[in-house]
């Protein structure tokens, strides 16, 4: 590889896939960061992510382009998905699973237009689950069931929640050889302190993605969604013409 090599050429080189994390509401940073590699032609071949990143990624992959999402997302509010009662959690996430239906549907992880793996989090077994088969609607629902915000999810017997617990970069369901573009999106929580570097296999070529200081958005901050949506989609922009050499981040 060449040492001048920018991050788009090196995207445009070879077919690569895709991770994104996840970072509670930051679905609009990723939701921009999808509308760019829309705009470039530059689409990935496998998506993989958790929580936020399921969101985003599962949506794509079942046919809601960026663009719509960001429609999508503009005028999403509070109201739309909050559910409150009583159970493992505030929400009961019925809000939300009828918003997943509208925009995908009875479409499943056979008919997506890349290949999908999204993480979660199984309650009894207490560890991460990778979920690539089924209906895609339930999958995101319990990637994206946060703690203690949204009842946990059953699927085929099984409870589970947001995928973010236990693999916040989302990639468990990535292939084990292969060229990763990982989007990390920045917690502010006082209990994480770094990027999570993925674990990948020495096969595997990552390059780590973390886009500065975007609006923090909340189910009570939705109204800057639409600023981390422009703020994301402007930094990536300018990361794609910058030199770029693939590596891990701490």
């Amino acid at each position: 590889m060449s040492a001048t090599m920018t991050l788009r050429e090196w995207l445009a080189e070879e077919p690569f896939m895709l991770a994104l994390s996840s970072g509670f509401f930051g679905f609009f940073a990723h939701a921009g960061l999808m509308t760019v590699l829309e705009d470039e032609g530059l689409l990935p071949t496998h998506l993989a992510g958790s929580s936020a990143g399921a969101l985003v990624s599962g949506l794509w992959a079942g046919g809601v382009d960026a663009v719509r999402q960001e429609a999508e997302l503009r005028v999403l509010r509070r109201e739309d998905f909050w559910d409150p009662r009583p159970g493992l959690g505030l929400l009961r996430g019925t809000l939300f699973r009828q918003l997943l239906d509208e925009l995908v549907g009875g479409r499943d992880f056979a008919s997506t237009r890349a290949k999908l793996a999204l993480s979660v989090y199984e309650l009894r077994s207490r560890r991460t689950r990778v979920l690539d088969r089924g209906l895609l609607s339930p999958a995101i629902h319990a990637s994206c069931a946060v703690p203690f915000l949204f009842h946990p999810v059953a699927i085929d017997g099984r409870l589970y929640v947001d995928g973010g617990v236990a693999d916040r970069p989302g990639v468990a369901g990535l292939p084990k050889e292969g060229r990763v573009l990982y989007h990390h999106l920045v917690s502010r929580s006082p209990w994480r302190f770094a990027v999570p570097v993925p674990d990948v296999e020495s096969t595997q070529v990552l390059t780590t993605l973390a886009l500065p200081a975007l609006p923090r958005v909340g189910p009570f901050r939705l109204h800057e969604g639409p600023r981390a949506f422009a703020a994301a989609r402007a930094r990536f922009r300018v990361a794609l013409d910058q030199p770029w050499t693939p590596r891990l981040e701490a």
